[in-house]
């Protein structure tokens, strides 16, 4: 990621006229909105806004980046428009990260100019994941069962593991798709995942079985929020910072209960 550097207010740009600075405006938070809600830290989310906006024409963009919402007032030679947008379903996507990130360099060098980056924004919306269901859903469970044998679990433990694995994430895909609330989600995905591992230890299969309860919820863990939190604090972003440490320890609550769950109703003996 490019270091954040705000160049000096550009006063020698051609005023804008209210509609245009309206649509350069709309133009900047929508991209911002699709960094935000894709897993992007707070810093890419503000560099991008004000480079798209200036690149589009206005001499300055002031940002306010918060956990759910973009506040942008731009400017044009004593012309100013400010507008909120919120930001919901904030997951991770970094194909878009990477995609939004590519129209900015375009218009900086202007080869996209707001028309063409309204019809390539609208293109990025509709952006489709590059692996199915099923590949993605059985390659998480690869991955999981992969740690357990990394924990020191045998064949069986690993093959269990990636049973329980990939049934969860199918299911957290169906919960996604159907909007469920996403720390509800957390906690029926982990408790499903733990009750298909502890087959492990209720049937005694496998040298030991806590390794396929402990990996087979790898999935869920909140990688991106505690990372983006981290380098959010650390540049000075303290809401976004706190919120999205929040979050993440909120979704490791949710992995401990749905665990918690499966092994009571379960009466599964872990130790």
């Amino acid at each position: 990621m490019r270091p954040f550097v705000q160049t000096p207010v550009q006063a020698d740009k051609p005023p804008m006229d209210y509609e245009t600075l309206r649509d350069v405006i709309d133009l900047s938070l929508w991209a911002g909105q699709l960094l935000l809600q894709h897993g992007a830290e707070s810093q890419q989310v503000e560099e991008t806004v004000h480079q798209l906006g200036t690149g589009l024409g206005c001499n300055w963009l002031d940002i306010f980046v918060s956990p759910n919402a973009l506040v942008v007032t731009a400017i044009s030679n004593g012309e100013f428009r400010t507008k909120v947008r919120r930001v919901i379903n904030i997951g991770v996507n970094l194909q878009v990260v990477v995609e939004v990130d590519a129209l900015v360099q375009r218009v900086l060098v202007g080869k996209l100019d707001r028309f063409e980056l309204r019809t390539e924004l609208e293109r990025v919306c509709r952006f489709e994941p590059g692996y199915g269901r099923w590949t993605v859903a059985l390659m998480v469970g690869a991955a999981c069962a992969a740690f357990s044998r990394l924990f020191g679990g045998d064949w069986v433990i690993f093959g269990i593991t990636f049973l329980a694995a990939t049934i969860a994430m199918l299911l957290r895909q169906e919960l996604h798709k159907r909007h469920l609330n996403t720390f509800l989600t957390v906690v029926i995905t982990a408790f499903t995942a733990s009750a298909i591992a502890s087959s492990s230890a209720l049937l005694h299969l496998g040298g030991q079985p806590q390794l396929a309860l402990t990996a087979a919820v790898l999935l869920l863990v909140p990688g991106v929020p505690l990372i983006n939190s981290i380098q959010d604090l650390l540049k000075g972003y303290m809401i976004t910072g706190i919120a999205r440490g929040v979050t993440g320890g909120v979704i490791a609550a949710c992995i401990a209960l749905g665990l918690l769950l499966a092994i009571s109703l379960l009466k599964v003996n872990v130790l």
